[in-house]
C-alpha cells in the first residue's frame, strides 16, 4: 500500500506510539515527555491536513483487513471522518499544552499523559472507522483509556466518580455490542455509507430493524449524555480540568454524538430513518435533553458542574440536527459538533484557570475576577456568549442553521425548543458574567494558589491555549462563509454524502 493510502493508520499510530513511549518514561523525564507530546500532536495535525486535502479532492484513503471470514477491520478517511478527526487533532494540541501547565510538579504525569494519548488514539479510531465493527473496537477502547484519567487524583470522590462512569459506559458498550452483533447476524458487514443492505432488511423485518436501531442508538446515547443516561457526566467533574475538557469537547460525548450520526446516516440512511419514525422519537429525547440539561445547569453552584449540565444540553443540539430531514438541519447539527467543542473547551480551560490561579470553584466566588484575570475572563465571556447563540461567535451559526432547518423540515415546534434553550442558556451564563465584570471582589483570595505576583492572569501554559480556542470560536463565526471554515466543510459533507 502507498503512503497516502496508509495515512489513516499513521494518524492512529502517532498517538499510540506516543502513549507507549510515555508509559515507559521515568517520572522525572518531564522535558522528554513534553517534547513527545507536542511533536506527536504536531505530526498528527500535519497528517490530518494532508488527509483533508485528499478528501476535498474526492480521494478517500481506506485500509481494510479481514480478521475473520466476513469480519473486516476498516479505516476510512471520508469527509465526515475528517470533521471529527480535525476537531480532535486541533483540540488535542491545545489540551496537551494546557495539561502540561496544569499538572506541573504533580505526581504520576507519565501515567496521565500515556492514557491521555491513548484516549486521543481511540478518538481518532472512532473518527476513521469504516464499519460498525471497527467503530465498536475503538469505542470501547475509549472507555478503558478515559477511566484512569477520571480517577487520576486518586481521592475517594474521584474513585466513586470513576466507578459511576465505568458502570454507565460499560453497560452502554454492552448494549452497543448487542446491536452490532444483531447487525452482523441479520445483515452482515455494512461499510459506512452503504445503506442498501439495511434498507432491504427493514423492508423484510421492520420490527427487528427497529430493535436494532434502538440498541445502537441506546449504546451511543450513554456517551452522548442523552437523557436519562447522562448521570455519569456531572459526576466525572472531579477529574482535573484538562480531563473535563477532554470528556466534554474532544472525546467522549462527541464520540457518542458522532456514533449516532454514523448510525442514522451511514447504516440506516436518513430518509429510511425518517420514514420509519425513528428520527421523530430521537428528536423528542434530544429536545427534552436540551431543556432538561439547561434547567439543571441553572441549579448548580459549582462552576464545572454548571458547565457539565450545559454540555448535556448542548450536545443534544447535534442530535436534534440529525433528526431534521433536509440539508439545512443536517448542516446545523454537524457544524455544532465542532463549534460546541471549541466553545466548551474554552469554558473548561477558564474554569481550570480560575481554580488554579485564584482557588475559585464556586459561582459565588467569581465576583471581581474580570479585574484580576482579564484575559481568562474575556475568553470565558466569548465561550458563554457563544453558547447562548449570540453573533458573531460560532454558536450563532449552529443555532441559525438548526432553526432554519426546522422550518424547512416543517418542524416548527423545534423553534420553540431552541428559543427556550437560548433563554435558559442566558439564565445560567449571564449571572456569571455579571459577577465577573460588575460585582466587587468578596474578601481576599488565597495567596497560596495565586500566581498574581508574577502574572496578571493564569500562567502562560494555561492562558495561551485558552485564548487560542476562544479566538477560534470567534473566527469560526466571523469567517463562516470562507472556504476554510467548519461550515464550509460541513456543507461539502452534506452536498456530497447526506442529501436525503
Amino acid at each position: 500500500m502507498s503512503f497516502l493510502t496508509m495515512l489513516p493508520v499513521w494518524v492512529l499510530m502517532t498517538s499510540f506510539l506516543a502513549a507507549m513511549i510515555i508509559f515507559m518514561l521515568p517520572e522525572h523525564r518531564h522535558g522528554l515527555r513534553t517534547t513527545i507530546n507536542i511533536v506527536a500532536a504536531l505530526i498528527k495535525i500535519a497528517f490530518i491536513i494532508l488527509l483533508l486535502r485528499l478528501v476535498a479532492q474526492q480521494y478517500t484513503p481506506e485500509v481494510s483487513f479481514e480478521l475473520l471470514p466476513g469480519l473486516y477491520f476498516v479505516l476510512k478517511a471520508d469527509a465526515l471522518a475528517m470533521l471529527f478527526a480535525g476537531l480532535s487533532s486541533i483540540l488535542w494540541l491545545c489540551t496537551t499544552i494546557y495539561a502540561i501547565g496544569y499538572l506541573e510538579n504533580s505526581p504520576n504525569r507519565s501515567r496521565f499523559f500515556g492514557y491521555f494519548s491513548l484516549c486521543v488514539a481511540s478518538t481518532m479510531g472512532i473518527s476513521l472507522a469504516g464499519n460498525l465493527f471497527t467503530f465498536l473496537i475503538f469505542y470501547e477502547l475509549l472507555t478503558l483509556s478515559t477511566y484512569p484519567l477520571v480517577v487520576h487524583r486518586g481521592t475517594q470522590q474521584a474513585l466513586n466518580a470513576g466507578r459511576i462512569y465505568l458502570t454507565y459506559t460499560l453497560i452502554g458498550g454492552l448494549v452497543l455490542l448487542l446491536g452490532v452483533a444483531c447487525v452482523y447476524a441479520f445483515v452482515g458487514d455494512i461499510a459506512f455509507g452503504d445503506t442498501t443492505k439495511m434498507a432491504e432488511f427493514v423492508a423484510r423485518e421492520p420490527v427487528s430493524a427497529a430493535v436494532i436501531f434502538l440498541l445502537l442508538i441506546s449504546g451511543m446515547a450513554v456517551k452522548a449524555a442523552l437523557f436519562p443516561v447522562h448521570g455519569w457526566l456531572p459526576k466525572a467533574m472531579v477529574a482535573p480540568a484538562p480531563v473535563s475538557a477532554l470528556l466534554h469537547a474532544v472525546a467522549v460525548v462527541k464520540a457518542g454524538a458522532f456514533g449516532v450520526i454514523r448510525v442514522v446516516y451511514d447504516v440506516f440512511g436518513v430518509a429510511l430513518s425518517w420514514q420509519q419514525g425513528y428520527l421523530f422519537v430521537l428528536s423528542i429525547f434530544a429536545s427534552f435533553t436540551i431543556l432538561y440539561g439547561s434547567w439543571r445547569a441553572i441549579q448548580q453552584i459549582d462552576i464545572k458542574k454548571r458547565l457539565a449540565f450545559s454540555t448535556v444540553s448542548q450536545v443534544s443540539y447535534i442530535l436534534l440536527g440529525v433528526t431534521l430531514l433536509g440539508p439545512i438541519g443536517t448542516i446545523g447539527g454537524l457544524v455544532h459538533l465542532l463549534h460546541q467543542g471549541l466553545m466548551k473547551v474554552t469554558l473548561f480551560f477558564c474554569a481550570g484557570n480560575y481554580a488554579e490561579t485564584l482557588g475559585i470553584h464556586k459561582i459565588t466566588e467569581l465576583n471581581g475576577t474580570g479585574k484580576r484575570m482579564p484575559y481568562t475572563s474575556i475568553a470565558f465571556t466569548v465561550g458563554a456568549l457563544g453558547m447562548i447563540g449570540l453573533p458573531p461567535i460560532a454558536g450563532f451559526i449552529s443555532k441559525w442553521y438548526l432553526g432554519t432547518g426546522a422550518l424547512a423540515a416543517n418542524m416548527q415546534w423545534v423553534i420553540w425548543v431552541l428559543l427556550a434553550s437560548s433563554l435558559l442558556n442566558a439564565t445560567y451564563f449571564l449571572p456569571l458574567l455579571h459577577r465577573i465584570w460588575f460585582l466587587p471582589q468578596k474578601g481576599p483570595w488565597p495567596d497560596e494558589v495565586s500566581n498574581q505576583k508574577k502574572y496578571r492572569d493564569a500562567i502562560p501554559l494555561l492562558l495561551i491555549p485558552t485564548l487560542i480556542t476562544a479566538g477560534l470560536s470567534i473566527t469560526a463565526g466571523l469567517f463562516a462563509g470562507s472556504d476554510f471554515s467548519p461550515l464550509s466543510w460541513v456543507q461539502l459533507i452534506v452536498t456530497r454524502e447526506y442529501q436525503p
